[in-house]
């Protein structure tokens, strides 16, 4: 049963709010309890603590946060959303699906792991061509981890004068410590690219080495990602600042044909030809698809039709490719 240090620790966490500690505590109690031979009870605390967690995940999205405009400027620097999207709504190869998971696991049960030494992955770098999922990794893990996402806007960060850029950075890092988020530095190569370009300038490179000195010293519970389009221009020195580094790649065929799938739902024919799909389909990217295919059933729907043929989808693969300029 629950000791003194716990039933005391319980009081104080409710009385300050912190629903977390008081779970983390809940849950050793119940730790203690199956230990002790009372496991009617541990289990059923367990499962208690895990349906009032989302319960309360449900009520308290979304709500205002402190950093909404704890300043003047940092709401020309910062714009927040409460996303909802959750992992499974992206489509992604195994290993990567699986390396998301695993961060979100991390994130779940950082206090085990702080208990012992360790930090839970929390910087992370995503590299990859456009349309592949890399904003919408973002959200996503916002969405399971139940915290606001905050998009920084370059426009807004990057001036004429790098050393009001260096002091907006400044102001961005100190609301990472100040608010849990996640943190979407997106098109992060106008911030850190490669320091030894011919074209470079050096107020451009002492921004830079801003930026790498803010990540170094980071030491906030919010999660950091970083995107690119282009990370052959980004600063080698860039890569060691971050746990991981995740790459997208274009879809395979089977991946391909599942980002249609779920975007055409109950529309897609049961007869599709499926290869002369995938083939049409190739180099197009997530995004790309999930327009051709919404291209496609909301063309069924406004002619009357009953299901997307593999003929009306070849025809909106084939318009996606003209507006992307690519060859058919």
């Amino acid at each position: 049963m629950a000791t003194a240090a716990q039933v005391k620790a319980l009081v104080d966490s409710h009385a300050a709010g912190d629903d977390e500690r008081f779970y983390s505590v809940a849950l050793q109690v119940a730790a203690g309890a199956a230990r002790s031979g009372h496991g009617v009870f541990a289990g059923e605390l367990r499962d208690l603590v895990d349906t009032v967690r989302r319960r309360t995940a449900r009520r308290s999205a979304p709500k205002a946060v402190p950093v909404a405009r704890p300043r003047g400027e940092l709401s020309d620097l910062l714009s927040v959303s409460y996303p909802q999207a959750r992992l499974a709504d992206l489509v992604l190869d195994d290993g990567l699906a699986g390396r998301l998971q695993r961060i979100v696991l991390e994130q779940r049960q950082s206090e085990a792991l702080l208990a012992r030494g360790f930090r839970p992955q929390r910087r992370l770098l995503l590299v990859g061509p456009p349309g592949t999922g890399k904003t919408l990794t973002a959200a996503a893990l916002a969405g399971e981890l139940h915290l606001p996402m905050f998009a920084i806007r370059l426009d807004g960060l990057i001036t004429k004068m790098m050393g009001e850029t260096a002091a907006k950075l400044r102001l961005v890092f100190d609301a990472l410590a100040e608010t849990r988020g996640v943190y979407l530095f997106d098109e992060v190569d106008a911030l850190a690219g490669e320091r030894a370009r011919a074209n470079d300038v050096g107020e451009i490179r002492r921004v830079l080495n801003s930026f790498l000195q803010f990540l170094e010293q980071d030491e906030s519970d919010s999660l950091l990602v970083a995107a690119s389009n282009h990370p052959r221009i980004l600063d080698r020195a860039l890569f060691r600042r971050f746990d991981t580094v995740l790459e997208y790649r274009a879809p395979t065929d089977e991946v391909a044909r599942q980002v249609v799938s779920n975007r055409l739902t109950v529309l897609a024919d049961p007869g599709i030809d499926w290869p002369p799909v995938l083939q049409a389909a190739r180099g197009l990217s997530h995004a790309e698809l999930t327009s051709a295919a919404e291209t496609a059933a909301k063309s069924v729907i406004l002619g009357g039709g009953g299901t997307v043929t593999t003929s009306a989808l070849l025809e909106a693969i084939r318009e996606r490719r003209a507006v992307v300029g690519e060859p058919g």
